[in-house]
């Protein structure tokens, strides 16, 4: 039976990832994302399931740590905070170069540099084009509520699995810090050794019976392999883009102008757009829920129906890239958000659709 709860978006966020069968979580505390870790120590997991719980020296022994438990095929874990998922980048880098399955969570707050731990969303360019080096993505997943703190931890780890690829959580410190009501899925068992070794056959394991071993790495000193590699992992995210796309459409069936945002501007976006339809304007929502993917074919297809377009963001202004690439100048994109940990008003972004797009 599953279980309703009053949670931080945090704590949702760890006991989700326990009762989705998490092996191991490994991290460092860093504001606004330390309380999946305290919770995840307070809660000792490793006495209901055996999960381990470890806080490493560093977040980059903490990405490295899921490295090697990922390589195991085991489902592992870890979240941070902008500077942190900074230092995570190279061993992320090396997790989906060896096609890997993992979670990450980013609860974002304001940068550039230590900036602020107030909550931002300035961290789209380096969760969804591959904040590391080489040509690589991870599926982005972008919850705007608590209840999908909880939801995409589960999620996470099923795309994870299924793609052998590092699956982010792109979140920030509103709602990682806000409460709200969340229903909780019952408890997934952990995978067994022999599941692992039957259902994870590119996993280090150890020699068997009927398989040699394993040998799990990103490296590969031969241009001819590593570019037959590089082909693998493209067609790979073609196919990711193909099957995972998701989003919501709010209003939009009828919608003159549209504000495409995700996460918290999404919340106050919807808040937004019921005080402009109030003033007899017929606005909709369209809410990224997979950043990469990115929902691209709904935007084209709505650009053909409304008059202009406004991102509310709170950053200076990425995902607008993504949606005007979308959109291919058919109509005028505009983008509306604050900085530094400021979170717009419902109020604001109406302003800014009246003085950018209404009246623009």
């Amino acid at each position: 039976m599953k279980e309703l709860r009053l949670m931080k978006g945090n704590e949702a966020f760890a006991e989700a990832a326990i009762r989705a069968g998490a092996d191991g979580y490994f991290g460092y505390p860093i504001t606004p994302q330390s309380e999946v870790m305290e919770y995840l120590m307070a809660e000792k997991p490793h006495e209901r399931t055996g999960m381990v719980v470890l806080q490493a020296e560093s977040e980059v022994a903490a990405i490295n740590m899921v490295y090697g438990g990922a390589a195991c095929g085991k489902r592992v874990l870890t979240s941070s905070s902008s500077p942190g998922i900074s230092l995570k980048q190279e061993g992320i880098s090396y997790i989906a170069g060896a096609e890997l399955p993992c979670v990450i969570l980013n609860v974002v707050r304001g940068g550039p540099g230590l900036g602020t731990i107030q909550p931002s969303q300035s961290d789209y360019f380096q969760s969804t084009k591959g904040g590391g080096h080489g040509d690589y993505k991870l599926i982005v997943l972008a919850p705007s509520s608590v209840q999908e703190m909880a939801d995409f931890a589960r999620l996470g780890f099923d795309l994870a699995f299924k793609y052998r690829n590092p699956v982010l959580v792109l979140s920030d410190g509103a709602i990682g810090q806000m409460m709200e009501k969340v229903e909780l899925d019952e408890q997934r068992p952990r995978f067994t050794e022999a599941e692992i070794i039957s259902n994870t056959p590119w996993a280090t394991t150890g020699k068997t019976i009927d398989r040699e071993r394993n040998i799990v790495t990103s490296l590969d000193l031969d241009s001819g392999k590593q570019e037959l590699h590089n082909l693998a992992l493209q067609a790979k995210y073609r196919e990711i883009e193909h099957n995972e796309t998701r989003y919501e459409a709010i209003s939009c069936d009828d919608a003159e102008y549209l504000i495409v945002a995700y996460g918290t501007s999404a919340r106050l976006s919807q808040k937004a757009v019921d005080l402009l339809r109030a003033e007899g304007y017929k606005v909709g929502l369209l809410r990224p829920i997979t950043l990469f993917p990115f929902p691209s074919a709904i935007i084209a297809k709505l650009a053909g129906q409304v008059k202009g377009i406004l991102t509310v963001e709170m950053s200076a202004g990425q995902m607008i890239e993504d949606v005007r690439l979308a959109v291919g100048c058919r109509v005028k994109v505009e983008h509306f958000g604050r900085m530094g940990g400021i979170i717009p008003s419902p109020t604001e972004v109406v302003e800014a659709m009246h003085t950018k797009i209404i009246g623009g």
